[in-house]
């Protein structure tokens, strides 16, 4: 999981940093951003694990890198590195208070299968760097990033506020909006589509039974629980033996173990 997920960090560093498709200061500034935003989010969702379950956990680790790489995407080259560090906390502390809480509670999400919590690490997170990008960017910036002549009228709400341009501020924090609406709108609708066309050929979900049990131990390839919940469920798919069909020890087997452990044990120290 470790080697995955610096992997996927590593390659996001490039993908954030080629944005502007040249070597660049703006470039430059985006991988910054992109490594004090995640490294930031990740100490924070490992803080409030510690504070709330009493221990840091790798996959948390790796859902706050997730969640910090993803919240910085669109404003990892128009953001100053505090805003990326404000992000940073956002990203590591919402998304794993919906995970984390929200997610057991609310009746709507407790239907849908996302086992890997896809939802809180991208949907939450990327909803989130939108917003706060249309809150932290910065116009120069804007400028080197767009290279366009009216870089001015591309103004986050903060500096809106600073420099006294409260209308160009909330303009563009209502065009991050209706982006992520549109995002919402295209991806529920070419999935929905997608998930029908496949239910025509294999059915959409496991059996109650199956479920119970998990599609993981059910291969054989139970590994960690990703809410901390720690359940485990006895049934037939748990072991690779059935009940009382384990095959039992021989007596050649252990006359062989005590001859090497007593051979261990009487060789002569040197």
């Amino acid at each position: 999981m470790l080697a995955g997920a610096g992997l996927l960090w590593m390659g996001w560093t490039g993908f954030n940093g080629g944005d502007p498709y040249t070597v660049s200061t703006d470039a430059s500034l985006a991988v910054l951003n992109t490594h004090v935003c995640t490294a930031t989010s990740l100490l924070t969702w490992l803080i409030l694990d510690y504070i709330f379950f009493g221990k840091p956990s790798v996959v948390g680790a790796t859902q706050g890198m997730i969640t910090g790489l993803v919240c910085i995407t669109p404003a990892a080259g128009v953001v100053q590195g505090w805003a990326a560090i404000l992000m940073g906390m956002m990203s590591g502390s919402i998304p794993w208070y919906t995970m984390m809480v929200l997610h057991k509670k609310v009746w709507f999400l407790k239907q849908v299968d996302d086992t890997m919590a896809v939802f809180h690490t991208h949907a939450v997170a990327g909803s989130l760097g939108g917003i706060l990008t249309g809150v932290f960017a910065v116009p120069k910036f804007n400028r080197l990033f767009y290279m366009v002549t009216d870089w001015q009228h591309y103004i986050g709400l903060f500096y809106g506020f600073h420099d006294g341009r409260t209308t160009a501020g909330f303009r563009q924090l209502g065009v991050q909006l209706l982006g992520i609406l549109f995002v919402v709108f295209v991806h529920a609708t070419m999935t929905s589509i997608i998930c029908l066309l496949i239910s025509l050929v294999v059915p959409l979900r496991l059996s109650e039974e199956a479920l119970q049990t998990g599609d993981d131990a059910i291969h054989g390839e139970e590994a960690y629980a990703l809410w901390g919940d720690g359940e485990r469920y006895e049934s037939k798919h748990n072991s690779v033996y059935e009940e009382n069909a384990r095959p039992p020890s021989t007596k050649g087997d252990d006359d062989c173990f005590k001859t090497f452990w007593g051979n261990l044990i009487s060789r002569p120290r040197v």
